[in-house]
């Protein structure tokens, strides 16, 4: 039962991998203007009319659209991305050059923001109602804020206010740490409501209650017990969680100018860019395919009804 359900996300993700690549194609297309003009540089370029009807014959644009969109998908399931209109590299450099950075940003957001979370929930879960109501309320004004506020509420407070960070930049670990709370700090909020709505209801359960009888303290209960039966439900976030980070990777990258894909597809889709648009859409649909399956797979090993269900 496990393994048919693990292949059959698998075959959900292939139709998720060929769903991204038609929906960049054709938004590509119809918002990008003449790709012929993108190729020989943009409107900047002054191309001359020959020159533009010769490019448009070399790379088929030509053709129907349905004829390109299916030598599009046959060149993307051969493994081909293509070259970069705007930087004259394969697309696989330079989606490759970008990507450690954004990577690492979204790890260390995941990563701040789960450990944010358990001890946010761990404190609060099975307090009182006041105590619980006025984090629960801090925590939804978190999650519905957009990350650019975040942001820039933290430039205005660590780099005017106390000068303690760069305003911006990719270099040293101090141009990490506002990018990395801009993107924790609401992640942080959700996951801590999940967390504290399940541990208040194990808090009930009779083998907590048996826990305490033995004379365990209150700490050893919440973390030796309670907490690791509460972890379930964020496996199954895993993929809201991957998706969250990548898609605030792109607005945080860019407020506080750092390098990664986010800064490369907002410079790419703004230049008509078409390969390199498709390349990162394509990245960021497989990573989500295979974070969902690792998230199917952790999941099975700790709770195998949850998959089968």
């Amino acid at each position: 039962m496990i393994a048919r359900t693990l292949l059959l996300r698998l075959l959900t993700g292939i139709v998720v991998l060929w769903g991204a690549a038609t929906l960049t194609f054709v938004a590509m297309h119809a918002t990008a203007g003449d790709p012929a003009i993108a190729i020989l540089g943009g409107p900047d370029a002054l191309p001359t009319p020959d020159v533009i009807a010769q490019v448009r014959a070399d790379y088929g644009l030509n053709d129907p659209l349905p004829v390109q969109y299916l030598h599009y998908i046959a060149r993307l399931a051969s493994g081909n991305l293509g070259e970069s209109y705007r930087l004259r590299v394969p697309v696989v450099s330079a989606v490759g050059e970008q990507v450690g950075g954004t990577l690492m940003l979204a790890l260390l957001a995941g990563l701040v923001a789960l450990v944010l979370a358990i001890v946010v929930a761990s404190l609060t879960a099975g307090r009182g109602r006041r105590l619980r109501g006025t984090v629960s309320a801090a925590e939804v004004t978190l999650v519905a804020v957009p990350n650019f506020v975040i942001g820039i509420g933290l430039l205005f407070l660590f780099a005017y206010a106390l000068r303690l960070l760069p305003v911006a930049g990719s270099e040293g670990w101090q141009s990490l740490v506002m990018p990395v709370l801009t993107l924790a700090i609401p992640l942080a909020a959700m996951l801590s409501q999940v967390l504290r709505g399940e541990l208040d209801q194990i808090l009930e359960q009779p083998f907590i209650v048996t826990a305490r009888a033995r004379g365990l303290t209150e700490a050893g209960v919440r973390i030796g017990h309670a907490l690791r039966h509460a972890t379930i439900p964020l496996l199954t976030l895993g993929g809201y969680i991957f998706g969250f980070l990548l898609g605030g990777t792109v607005v945080t990258e860019t407020l506080f100018a750092r390098r990664g894909l986010g800064r490369l597809v907002v410079d790419s889709a703004v230049a008509s860019d078409i390969p390199v648009v498709t390349g990162v859409a394509l990245l960021s649909a497989l990573s989500y395919v295979l974070v969902t399956l690792a998230v199917d797979a952790a999941t099975a090993v700790v709770d195998p009804r949850a998959v089968a269900a």
